[in-house]
């Protein structure tokens, strides 16, 4: 936050921090299940730093041929959050990794969640943490958000400066459809009666010669959240959000 602040003060810009602390208790359900989804999946079992999904992130990127990097867990993102400037270099990635280490030996995993939660960046102007984003987004305590409008705040995390969850972009819904689809499946949210039988009435209205289409998997869903993920970059050009649709469809 200071570092943000410094910055509006070298432009120039009269914005102030707008944050309300809550406590993870006061905290939707379905929005602590959102963002560890969209940012951190193996939260609960890793020891801070997540060497499968920074493996797949180096792999994208050679992939790419783009330096992006990537895979960060929410514990190294609280690290640079708290203590570091968003630069890029191996000098801070360093700190960032031995600030991470002392986090995980000191902190409880749900106090490091706590506050993540309550600092992250999650807006321009100066929105930070999820209460503040769940008053200034839709009007109510970041208690009562419903799985939907978690979904949508989780998908803006990568750059919460350029994405709004309540605007049309095609990356914040493809990316907040993903994150919902996973919800689904592992039973965090309980589909409406009505959408269960549409369902089965497309399923008992598919012709049986067709062609059959493999349901894609968990990890497959997963990494194409990661593959979504934007840490510290400044978004998607209309030909990577034009690459989403094809997928999507």
């Amino acid at each position: 936050m200071k570092y943000r602040e410094k910055e509006w003060k070298r432009l120039g810009k009269k914005y102030t921090i707008k944050q309300k602390w809550v406590p993870l208790s006061q905290i939707s359900p379905y929005l602590i299940k959102a963002v560890l989804i969209a940012e951190d999946d193996k939260f609960w079992q890793h020891e801070g730093f997540d060497f499968e999904a920074i493996k797949k992130a180096f792999e994208r990127d050679i992939k790419k041929k783009k330096f992006l990097v990537g895979g960060s867990t929410i514990s190294q993102q609280l690290a640079k959050n708290l203590y570091l400037t968003p630069a890029k270099n191996p000098l801070r990635k360093i700190r960032e990794a031995i600030i991470t280490w002392k986090l995980e030996k000191n902190l409880t995993k749900s106090r490091i969640l706590e506050l993540y939660l309550n600092i992250a960046e999650w807006g321009d102007k100066g929105i930070f943490g999820i209460e503040m984003a769940s008053r200034h987004y839709y009007g109510k305590s970041a208690k009562m958000l419903s799985p939907e409008e978690a979904a949508r705040l989780a998908a803006i995390l990568p750059n919460p400066r350029k994405y709004n969850p309540l605007g049309n972009s095609r990356y914040v819904e493809y990316r907040a459809n993903l994150i919902y689809k996973i919800m689904l499946r592992r039973g965090i949210v309980v589909p409406e009666y009505v959408n269960i039988m549409e369902e089965l009435e497309d399923e008992e209205n598919v012709d049986p010669k067709s062609d059959i289409v493999k349901e894609e998997s968990d990890e497959e869903i997963l990494d194409k959240i990661i593959d979504t993920s934007i840490h510290d970059s400044e978004g998607f050009s209309e030909t990577e959000l034009d690459g989403f649709e094809q997928q999507k469809q």
